[in-house]
C-alpha cells in the first residue's frame, strides 16, 4: 500500500508509510468511506465542457452561474490556483484551467494544455445580417483574459504565448501583478497577495 501511496504528488515514501500505518490501523468504518471516496472521485469527476476545471458535472458551477461576469476570464494552470483565487473571494469573473505550463524540457507544448476549448470560447460568432446587407462579424464574447500562472520562467513563458496568440482575436490579455513572489506558487499566496495582485494586472507585451 505505500508504495502506492508514494507515487501521489507530494508525498514521499516516509510519508507514504506512515499514511499506509495509519489505514491500517484506523477502525473499519472509517477505511471503507476512505475506499468509497476515492472510488466515487474517480468515477464521476470530469473536465467542464466549458473551462475544463474539475468537476461532477457537465458544465461547473461557476461556468453555469449567471451572476459570474462571462466578459472577463482568469487563465490558470492548475485547479488548485482556481481554489485559490476562490478562497480568497477576490475575482468574479469565470476560469480556464491550463491544465499544466508550458515546459519544453518537459515535453509539455501547447497541445498538451486545454489552449484549443480557450481559443473556442474567445472565437466571435457571426452575427445575423439585416436584409440587403452583407454579415459582420462580432465581437468576441470575452472582453479581457486574464493570465494568472505563477511568476516563473514556465508561467511567464506561457503568459507570453498566450498573449501572442489571443490578441489578434481583439481580446485584451493582461497578466497578474508582482504582488506573487517571483517563482512562488499561487495556491500558496495569501488573499491579500491575490487581490493585489489581480488589481493591479498589467498588459503582457
Amino acid at each position: 500500500m505505500s508504495s502506492l501511496l508514494a507515487r501521489l504528488p507530494g508525498i514521499g515514501e516516509k510519508s507514504a508509510l506512515r499514511l499506509a500505518l495509519a489505514i491500517v490501523r484506523s477502525n473499519d468504518d472509517y477505511c471503507r468511506a476512505l475506499s468509497q471516496a476515492i472510488s466515487d472521485v474517480h468515477q464521476h469527476m470530469r473536465l467542464c465542457s466549458v473551462c475544463c476545471d474539475l468537476t461532477s458535472t457537465p458544465v461547473c458551477e461557476i461556468c453555469s452561474d449567471p451572476r459570474r461576469d462571462a466578459g472577463l476570464i482568469c487563465v490558470v494552470s492548475q485547479p488548485q490556483d482556481r481554489m485559490a483565487f476562490e478562497r480568497a473571494g477576490v475575482f468574479r469573473g469565470r476560469y480556464h484551467v491550463l491544465h499544466g505550463v508550458l515546459d519544453p524540457l518537459a515535453g509539455v507544448g501547447p497541445n498538451e494544455l486545454k489552449v484549443a476549448s480557450l481559443l473556442a470560447r474567445l472565437q466571435p460568432k457571426e452575427g445575423e445580417p439585416k436584409e440587403g446587407e452583407p454579415k459582420e462579424r462580432e465581437k468576441s464574447p470575452v472582453r479581457e483574459v486574464i493570465v494568472a500562472t505563477s511568476p516563473n520562467v514556465e508561467g511567464d513563458a506561457t503568459a507570453l504565448y498566450l498573449a501572442k496568440l489571443l490578441e489578434p482575436l481583439g481580446v485584451s490579455v493582461t497578466r497578474i501583478a508582482s504582488g506573487v513572489a517571483v517563482g512562488g506558487e499561487l495556491e500558496y499566496a495569501d488573499m491579500t497577495t491575490l487581490h493585489r495582485a489581480l488589481e493591479d494586472r498589467r498588459s503582457i507585451s
